[in-house]
């Protein structure tokens, strides 16, 4: 696995502006990551981020949703600008670090389901379109991960795809622009052929998070992800994690509240209650699962979000030492 036995870490968001801030808590836990900071507007959220690495394929909100545009423009520039600054953060906070590092952008099919063509229309609607956006992206992301790597000589990068649109892509339950209809699914072959040509273009380990309800986990696995993060709770039918997990595939487990306080006892307990029902070693579960908040902690309040990621370290200590 590409982080320690005994690891915790966070989705991607925060709240706040304060990137330093945020980074100095997601440099206490045993996987770090770059935080996202939605509050600082447009182009700082999941969505807004990932519009900003894409290659040759410039975006411009309209109608409070992104759309492509045939040139860069001022919510280019915004974007840009954050992504300069988080990077001189970043680089800041991790003086001297070595080890995993974990990136997160939105995946494919997501985007595809959120970015307007020109003329109006989810990208997702267009197979060309959609092939496009898969090859910006894995540039984009692919440079992404050099400029981290050359700032942080000492990383190990992990990237997370954030995918909470993929079950209902591949279901064709993505409505269209006007609401009166839907969006034909794409089939599993095209989804899992999209996903794959991405993960091996950039060249570094990904994970797969999606927090709605069924992740296709196969499809994932599939794809070349080395894990899938979710929400625990939201985890219905368990035997294809189990067969997952039995493989030696990696878990990054939602277990802890995003609003309210966490307790690293009973995130600890409903990992190992998972583990036993599966029937899987319990030696193995260290090593295989990262403990993590059920989804991102931007709705919370600074104090309870460095709350819910310090009990999420602890639990990864007490499944280390059971």
């Amino acid at each position: 696995m590409p982080w320690a036995a005994g690891s915790a870490t966070g989705i991607g968001s925060h709240p706040g502006t304060a990137m330093a801030d945020a980074l100095g808590v997601a440099f206490e836990l045993p996987l770090p990551y770059l935080p996202e900071l939605p509050a600082r507007g447009p182009g700082a959220d999941m969505l807004g981020r990932t519009m900003g690495l894409l290659v040759d394929m410039p975006v411009e909100l309209y109608a409070a949703r992104w759309q492509l545009t045939g040139r860069p423009g001022k919510d280019a520039r915004r974007t840009a600008d954050l992504w300069a600054r988080d990077l001189d953060a970043l680089t800041v906070a991790a003086d001297g670090y070595a080890g995993p590092l974990k990136l997160q952008a939105a995946g494919p099919w997501t985007l595809a389901a959120s970015l307007q063509l020109p003329v109006g229309g989810a990208v997702l609607r267009d197979r060309g379109a959609v092939r496009d956006l898969v090859d910006s992206l894995t540039e984009g992301l692919r440079q992404h991960v050099a400029a981290v790597s050359a700032r942080v000589p000492g990383a190990d990068v992990l990237l997370q795809l954030d995918e909470p649109s993929l079950p209902a892509v591949l279901a064709g339950h993505i409505g269209t622009e006007s609401g009166l209809g839907v969006f034909a699914a794409v089939p599993r072959p095209d989804a899992t052929e999209a996903l794959a040509r991405l993960m091996a273009g950039v060249g570094v380990p990904v994970v797969v998070h999606c927090c709605a309800p069924d992740v296709p986990v196969g499809l994932i696995r599939a794809a070349g992800a080395v894990g899938v993060a979710l929400d625990l709770s939201l985890l219905g039918d368990i035997d294809p994690m189990g067969e997952a997990l039995d493989d030696g595939f990696g878990l990054l487990a939602g277990v802890a509240p995003a609003l309210g306080r966490a307790s690293a006892k009973v995130a600890a307990d409903r990992i190992e209650d998972l583990w036993n029902k599966l029937g899987l070693r319990p030696a193995d579960l260290p090593g295989q699962v990262v403990v993590t908040p059920v989804c991102g902690l931007a709705g919370s309040k600074p104090e309870v979000a460095d709350a819910t990621l310090r009990a999420c370290a602890e639990a990864g200590r007490r499944l280390l030492e059971r």
